[in-house]
């Protein structure tokens, strides 16, 4: 039995509700729970908080693997350790002596389902009796005295040439119960260690460090598999999307659409670059026309009637000789959510439904439709 626990109590002086807070368009518990819902060496994964809103937030999640344990209050203060909840939840459960127990900490959501896999394999293999996670740093150290603490500055090595030091990046350690509840503390006796990639080292402890984690997120871990396609055609949807979602009528009854000249802009930027574009909407409308000429696309699918986006798409890529792997589709309601499980890179504006955004490896912009999302998505593919 392999247990992952996650402490996450309400009390955050420096960052109001930060758990919950959204980070990168989910609430920042949700990445690591996400992660180890989907670690395959992880059986169970406790949630340990003490109030309502944590409880609610994360049973909305609906993962298999989590369940909530509601912890004493008085281990849920600010001088409380979290040693103190861990042991307060392990002598109220009765797990095996021998069970490994995978302390999570929801402040570095950069962690992935591979690393928690490969911190217990890890520990598995040493024969050693805890674990931690760890980067390798790089820099060189003085202490007040004036001594230089890792390197000779006599013989200043190339950073290159220079192994560094182990730094403790807090995203998880992992330890047998036994050995927690005999020496009261997360790791004990002979430790080893998982090396993770270097952007793992920032916690979420201050207001600064939010933003930083973001871009870290975003560059290292949600926009990661963009680079690993080699998209040759674009595609969006049009009402919620390239549009506000609203109808609007003038004095005449003529129906009007609000489009984003970023978003057109983002099309003339994929257009220099090679990158085929198209427009598939349910609609059948002459505004629409009008502003795919304008936006210069090579395809336009309106109306549809008996078929559906994916067919269209599928006849697209074998006239363009691609692959569905090769495309990329923004869309934001039910009619779109088909081909945005099928193509290779799929996002959404903000303003889309639930049962979109739950689409594995979605990108959750930051824009709503009609206000710059198209473009938002663009710039993640050509950066």
């Amino acid at each position: 039995m392999n247990i992952a626990f996650i402490p996450a109590r309400c009390g955050s002086k420096a960052i109001r509700f930060k758990n919950i807070k959204e980070f990168c368009g989910k609430p920042l518990i949700y990445w690591n729970l996400l992660a180890l819902e989907n670690a395959t060496l992880v059986d169970e994964v406790f949630v340990a908080t003490d109030c309502i809103e944590i409880s609610e937030v994360v049973e909305s999640f609906g993962f298999d693997k989590v369940k909530i344990y509601m912890r004493d209050r008085v281990n849920a203060q600010d001088e409380s350790s979290t040693e103190d909840v861990m042991l307060e939840f392990l002598n109220k459960n009765s797990f095996s002596k021998d069970a490994l127990f995978m302390l999570v900490q929801a402040t570095s959501p950069t962690t992935q389902s591979h690393d928690f896999d490969g911190g217990i394999k890890e520990l598995l293999k040493s024969k050693k009796d805890s674990l931690l996670s760890v980067v390798r740093e790089k820099r060189f150290f003085w202490n007040n005295d004036g001594n230089a603490l890792n390197y000779d500055y006599k013989n200043r090595p190339r950073r290159q040439d220079f192994d560094g030091y182990l730094l403790e990046n807090g995203a998880f350690y992992i330890n047998r119960v036994s050995n927690i509840l005999r020496d009261n503390n997360r790791l004990s006796a002979e430790i080893a260690f998982y090396e993770m990639h270097d952007y793992t080292s920032i916690e979420i402890d201050e207001k600064h460090d939010w933003k930083i984690a973001e871009e870290y997120m975003k560059e290292n871990v949600l926009y990661r598999y963009v680079k690993e396609r080699n998209i040759k055609l674009f595609l969006s949807d049009v009402d919620g999307t390239l549009t506000d979602a609203g109808m609007y009528y003038g004095e005449n009854s003529e129906e009007l659409k609000k489009f984003n000249t970023h978003d057109g802009k983002g099309f003339e930027l994929l257009r220099k670059v090679g990158i085929k574009t198209g427009i598939i909407t349910s609609e059948d409308t002459k505004i629409v026309r009008n502003r795919a000429k304008k936006l210069k696309v090579d395809y336009l699918y309106q109306g549809l009637e008996h078929k559906g986006k994916l067919d269209i798409v599928k006849e697209i890529c074998s006239k363009e000789g691609i692959s569905l792997d090769e495309v990329a589709y923004i869309g934001d309601d039910v009619n779109c959510k088909e081909l945005l499980e099928a193509v290779g890179v799929c996002a959404c504006p903000k303003n889309a439904l639930p049962s979109i955004k739950s689409i594995p490896n979605i990108i959750e912009l930051s824009l709503r439709g009609g206000d710059g999302a198209v473009r938002e998505f663009v710039d993640i593919i050509l950066r």
